[in-house]
């Protein structure tokens, strides 16, 4: 009696019982309504491989992607005063911030960060439209100041990914302050002779498209990104008119001269670094695999001559073959 409760019936209910299957295993394409595999989604940096529609992506998910390696190092931004205006709508300004860290895990709506792409070293600052919108408020301003003024120290071109709904209403005219705030930080690069390409992703509007995502000296979207000031519905109602077919729409903008290209995620790293490398004056990338990142403990200044060393073993061992 024992061993067919301890160990038949169990064995009979593990076969017949029903398995879990964990939620966020399977992905559905807003687009055209494919279910995706999760991984081969994340492996298409999140682009769905039946249509080709550009999903979200996070701000970290991008640089690892963007940056050799994957690997980058964070660029800190100064704290700006909580709730200056002690907003609330149906929920506090504090209680809405909470719930959108808790839904990114990230402290707020731009990440800033250093690192190479194609061995070329530059900074990277990109929005995150999961983050309230990736509204503009201070901590946004003050991201792109602190991304634009490490670029002119370290000497190096700033690539900036946009995605917002705006300026953030819950900081009132602190947030519209940005706009010239973040004009004056791009006009810093500018008289440094450092090169600021804009990423535009899906969606760009409102004050951030009439500040620094349109202040580019290369500007590039994502397809059918949607890249507006007001938009379509607002302009429709406003005009009493319909508008053209993928009017603000990325390829749209490309054929009227406000964007310089239109490229997929998936080739977006390879555009940069042709692109940035061009800009400097560079030679093209050099193709194959990069080298291993040095060790922290490693003293970069003893580098080139433990090369050179193990140059020179292999060549004695060479002679004596």
């Amino acid at each position: 009696m024992n061993w067919i409760t301890n160990y038949v019936r169990p064995r009979i209910n593990s076969i017949f019982s029903r398995r879990e299957v964990p939620e966020n295993l399977w992905s559905k394409c807003d687009e055209c309504g494919t279910m995706l595999f999760h991984r081969e989604l994340s492996d298409n940096l999140n682009v769905c491989t039946n249509c080709g529609h550009h999903m979200a992506i996070t701000p970290r998910d991008r640089f690892r992607a963007l940056f050799d390696g994957g690997i980058f190092a964070e660029i800190s931004v100064p704290e700006p005063l909580a709730d200056p205006l002690h907003f609330r709508d149906q929920k506090k300004y504090p209680d809405r911030m909470k719930a959108a860290q808790k839904l990114t895990g990230e402290k707020e709506a731009m990440l800033v960060a250093t690192g190479e792409i194609g061995r070329t070293p530059i900074v990277a600052a990109a929005q995150d439209f999961s983050f309230m919108g990736g509204s503009m408020g201070m901590y946004v301003g003050n991201a792109i100041i602190a991304a634009a003024q490490e670029a002119v120290k370290l000497k190096r071109p700033l690539i900036l990914f946009s995605a917002a709904g705006g300026a953030r209403m819950q900081e009132g005219i602190l947030s519209l302050m940005q706009m010239p705030r973040t004009t004056v930080a791009v006009q810093m690069l500018k008289e440094a002779g450092l090169p600021y390409i804009v990423v535009l992703t899906h969606p760009t509007t409102g004050g951030v498209t009439a500040s620094y995502a349109m202040l580019g000296d290369v500007h590039i979207a994502e397809p059918n990104a949607l890249i507006c000031f007001a938009g379509p519905r607002v302009i429709e109602q406003t005009i009493r008119e319909k508008l053209p077919e993928g009017f603000q729409r990325a390829e749209y903008l490309l054929d009227h001269g406000m964007l310089d290209r239109v490229t997929p995620r998936t080739e977006m790293r390879a555009e940069l670094i042709s692109i940035t490398r061009m800009l400097l004056g560079l030679p093209p990338e050099i193709k194959g695999d990069l080298p291993a990142p040095e060790q922290d403990g490693e003293d970069e200044g003893d580098a080139p001559a433990a090369r050179t060393a193990k140059a020179a073993t292999a060549k004695d061992a060479a002679k004596k073959g």
